[in-house]
């Protein structure tokens, strides 16, 4: 279990960081960069479960990287939508006819 996490929380980080960055980075009201940051984080898990010699748990591994990082991002879109939603202005137009 230890070499499982060992393995599966550096993804976990780097799509927080990734989330965090986009939140930071990116235009207001856009999140077209979140599954960029998902598409990071199947390389990435695939990079570390590769470099593993262990072949036993491959799958469950993979599985716990991929689900945690979506958790995070999705998480992440939803604090974004949030914040994003409360600091948008209305202009209301009448029209006097």
């Amino acid at each position: 279990m230890a070499i499982s996490l060992r393995s599966v929380i550096p993804v976990w980080i780097a799509a927080l960081l990734g989330a965090i960055a986009v939140g930071v980075f990116a235009l207001p009201g856009t999140l077209t960069w979140i599954p960029v940051v998902m598409a990071g984080a199947v390389l990435l898990t695939f990079a570390i479960q590769l470099s593993l010699a262990r072949k036993e748990g491959l799958v469950e591994r993979i599985i716990a990287s991929l689900g945690g990082a979506l958790v995070v991002l999705v998480i992440a879109t939803g604090v974004l939508v949030w914040i994003g939603l409360s600091t948008v202005t209305t202009i209301s137009v009448s029209f006097d006819l």
